[in-house]
């Protein structure tokens, strides 16, 4: 049994249909002078492409 790696677990958001979303890395800092749209789009989660075997050892464990 492979382990997961947890603290990039926690960064993740795993629904009920077992899709993963996460937000774009590169988000947090220097978004003063954004504007509040582009701000808050940022704050957004996406789909996160991954392979199916990576897929596989993610679900296992949540």
């Amino acid at each position: 049994m492979m382990k997961t790696n947890k603290s990039y677990m926690k960064r993740l958001k795993i629904t009920k249909n077992k899709k993963i979303l996460a937000r774009a890395p590169g988000q947090n800092h220097f978004n003063s002078k954004e504007s509040r749209r582009s701000q808050l789009n940022k704050k957004r989660m996406g789909n996160f492409p991954i392979s199916n075997k990576a897929k596989t050892r993610l679900l296992v464990n949540a």
